[in-house]
């Protein structure tokens, strides 16, 4: 058992957008039923899902404006979460073959927001009021993205071989539109805003505008917002020394000893005369004037 959580915590960690948005998935559905569970076992009758789900009652945002995003996390069966997260692993591995993982991220967040607004104000018009949850708009959102940007892409299928990309996402919807007034149209309208917006991505991107940046920079600001500051290491101050002015050397030469001695002997005859020098001043004076 410790080996497999081992295991997951390392795909986890060392996997990509797409293994972690599935596992974000994953443990949003086992945390409302493992919740959901216990609170029925204690006799307390409360839809864990309702704090999560997003509302077609605008009013309801303003208690819950987390549910704009956390909508898009949590499922209601395991058949729902399932086909899911099939179609989310196929559609982000071909969205990455083109783009990068952060473009991935921003997009599902930003597909998620906007089908989440187009549910809202199309159940109120109609004056509807229902939840919502499920990823299947973000994912839409990521398989048209792909087709727009690169339709005649080949896709080998089980069974069937290869087909082009762009006809698969006609399929799924036309399955949608068929399907759009059963008992789940508010999820197949969130699919359509999904699909436009995915549409629009692409679009907007091929002109120069990536929108997955303000994902990204939403997420940097957050993340360098509750991050310690890095310690400056100690920094070494060197004082900017002037180099000592060398002394100027002195004009005046400096006389031997010889010379001092003749200059002495000279100032004693100009003193008291010739006669008053010893023999030994008389014998230097002499061997020096030769």
């Amino acid at each position: 058992m410790s080996s497999i959580i081992d295991d997951l915590k390392t795909q986890y960690k060392f996997g990509g957008i797409t293994q972690k948005l599935i596992y974000w998935n994953i443990a949003c559905f086992l945390i409302s039923y493992v919740l959901f569970g216990l609170l029925k076992l204690i006799d307390i009758n409360i839809d864990f899902l309702q704090y999560v789900s997003l509302s077609s009652n605008p009013a309801d945002l303003i208690w819950k404006p987390w549910s704009l995003i956390t909508y898009a996390f949590f499922h209601s069966d395991i058949f729902h979460i399932f086909f899911n997260l099939i179609i989310l692993n196929f559609s982000s591995q071909l969205f990455l073959t083109f783009f990068n993982q952060k473009q991935l991220l921003g997009l599902y967040i930003l597909s998620a927001v906007f089908s989440g607004f187009v549910f809202v104000s199309s159940f109120y018009l109609m004056n509807i009021f229902s939840p919502m949850v499920g990823a299947s708009g973000a994912i839409m959102a990521i398989l048209v993205a792909t087709t727009v940007y690169q339709p005649l892409m080949n896709v080998r299928l089980l069974l069937i071989g290869n087909v082009k990309l762009w006809h698969i996402t006609l399929v799924i919807l036309l399955i949608d539109l068929l399907q759009i007034r059963d008992g789940n149209t508010g999820g197949h309208i969130a699919h359509f805003a999904g699909a436009f917006f995915g549409y629009i991505f692409i679009v907007l991107l091929r002109n120069g505008t990536d929108l997955s940046k303000i994902v990204s920079s939403l997420i940097d600001f957050f993340v360098n917002l509750f991050r310690k500051p890095k310690s400056t290491p100690f920094k070494k101050v060197h004082k900017n020394y002037k180099q000592p002015v060398a002394k100027p050397t002195s004009k005046i030469v400096t006389k031997d000893k010889t010379q001092q001695q003749i200059d002495e002997i000279l100032d004693k005859i100009s003193k008291s005369g010739y006669d008053c020098l010893t023999k030994d001043e008389k014998e230097f004076l002499f061997k020096a004037g030769k």
